[in-house]
């Protein structure tokens, strides 16, 4: 599912207003694929549609599908080829095949159903829809799939009828120090998909000279982060080089369940830092969560270069690689 995708909200909305709604979903692709598997597009009984299945090489005959299913209120399973000279058109190098599942809203997908996974999204709570495909049967899981919630990571089971869809919290990224580091890391972690929000009390560096258009708090590390939430869809990365500022932070995520925790320093100042995590009643256990130095040795020089190190591990961690 894509980070920012709003499919679920829209088809609910939509079929609210009276005009029914339903969700195509991209559950199974071969070859060279225009979208991965789990991403949607609604469509509207008015013909109106949102988001993509395939970057628009089956959107067309999509649409008319689901309308019909609109109007029939059944489920449709399609399946599509995608022609090399239309995978060009949308950036591919070759074609591929895609199956999309239609499902109108109320008559196949229930309301309910629906406004619980809606609700969950808007709590921050993973959770993942389950579909057989030759049932019919529906249901949301809670505290189910592990590995395809780490992965985000939609598909079929083994049994070649269970469609899983995931439903992961965007990913946040909290940086606490607003220094050069993270003036590169920033803009980085939103192209690949993070909110991020800066933390820093010192002003002088917190500017929106600075970071232009980010979400910035100048308020005490520990206040911040509380304020700001942490979860297991959150990283935070410790950048100011200074434990006044950084530990409270620290301590802050070493008790919650973040991905992932990044500092700062030498291996000397990581031991020292360690030290003041065990003094201040952390196990070995819980200080072993810390990556630091942070970042993956990649020789990395510069701030930039510093701020990819760090992107890279933060992939890493998130999907099980380190």
């Amino acid at each position: 599912m894509d980070r920012f995708d709003n499919s679920p909200e829209t088809a609910l909305n939509w079929y609210r207003s009276g005009k029914g709604a339903a969700l195509a979903t991209v559950v199974q692709t071969w070859g060279s694929a225009p979208r991965r598997v789990g991403s949607q597009l609604v469509i509207g009984g008015d013909g109106q549609i949102e988001g993509s299945v395939s970057g628009g090489c089956v959107e067309g005959a999509v649409i008319v599908e689901a309308l019909d299913a609109i109007e029939e209120g059944e489920a449709r399973l399609l399946e599509f080829g995608v022609s090399n000279e239309d995978a060009f058109a949308v950036g591919l190098a070759c074609g591929g095949t895609i199956r999309v599942l239609v499902e109108p809203i109320g008559r196949v997908f229930p309301e309910a159903m629906l406004e619980e996974l809606v609700a969950a999204r808007a709590n921050r709570e993973a959770i993942a829809y389950e579909v057989n495909v030759e049932t019919g049967q529906r249901a949301l899981r809670h505290n189910a799939y592990p590995d395809r919630l780490r992965m985000d990571r939609s598909g079929f089971e083994e049994d070649g009828q269970t469609f899983v869809a995931v439903h992961n919290p965007p990913l946040r990224l909290i940086v606490v120090g607003a220094v050069h580091i993270a003036q590169a890391l920033v803009p980085m972690a939103r192209i690949a998909g993070y909110d991020p929000a800066i933390v820093d009390p010192r002003e002088a560096f917190a500017s929106n000279a600075r970071f232009p258009r980010e979400k910035i708090l100048t308020d005490w590390p520990d206040e911040a982060v509380k304020q700001l939430g942490l979860d297991s869809r959150t990283a935070i990365v410790l950048l100011s080089h200074d434990p006044k500022l950084d530990d409270p932070a620290l301590q802050a995520a070493l008790q919650a369940n973040v991905f992932y925790i990044g500092a700062l320093g030498s291996t000397r100042t990581h031991a020292k830092r360690i030290d003041r995590m065990k003094q201040a009643g952390f196990t070995d256990d819980q200080i072993a969560q810390i990556h630091g130095p942070i970042g993956l040795d990649i020789g990395a020089a510069d701030p930039s270069e510093i701020a990819v190190a760090i992107l890279a591990q933060m992939t890493a961690v998130l999907r099980g690689k380190a």
